[in-house]
């Protein structure tokens, strides 16, 4: 991606934000299904270059264009999160039925092999964004808490209770 056509979409030439928006959309897409399921992956990618496009001469070119882009898109996301008021609710759910809801099609069909992002899709909500944002994305348990506002200990707990459903659900598909 020239860094031209992010100085030119910066400057209001939107031919250049639709070359900046084709070249990034399969990572935003990608980021924005890793962290909130795939019913909800295509219009929060909208959300994104919307607010791309919005901030765009915010953008000081300190850091890669692709690294701005990836934590302006986790921001969009999250901020979704607490605007639907599901995040502490998706945190603070039954665990031990969500467990029991996770393994159902394991059962049903044993002999269907499960890739990582079918697995992720049965994770709930909570346990799934902590997962991808600490174990994909990268995230400390520190600044994920602050991001979803829940304490560091919820998000150790999310991210082990994700690994545990994940573990299970992978394991017994093989």
């Amino acid at each position: 991606m020239p860094v031209d056509d992010v100085v030119l979409a910066a400057n209001g030439d939107t031919a250049a934000f639709e070359r900046v928006y084709h070249a990034y959309l399969p990572r935003v897409h990608g980021l924005a299904r890793r962290m909130a399921g795939p019913e909800a992956a295509d219009e929060l990618t909208q959300d994104v270059f919307v607010r791309v496009w919005q901030k765009l001469a915010t953008f000081r070119g300190d850091s890669a264009f692709g690294t701005w882009l990836h934590r302006l898109a986790v921001n969009v996301i999250v901020e979704r999160f607490r605007r639907l008021g599901t995040a502490r609710r998706r945190f603070l759910d039954d665990g031990e039925a969500t467990l029991e809801l996770a393994h159902a099609p394991a059962r049903s069909r044993p002999d269907l092999r499960m890739d990582l992002q079918a697995a992720l899709d049965t994770l709930p909500e909570g346990a799934r964004t902590v997962f991808v944002m600490h174990d994909v994305e990268g995230f400390r348990h520190d600044e994920i808490a602050q991001m979803l506002e829940v304490s560091p200990g919820t998000s150790k707990s999310q991210l082990h209770r994700a690994r545990h459903i994940l573990k299970a659900a992978l394991g017994a598909r093989k």
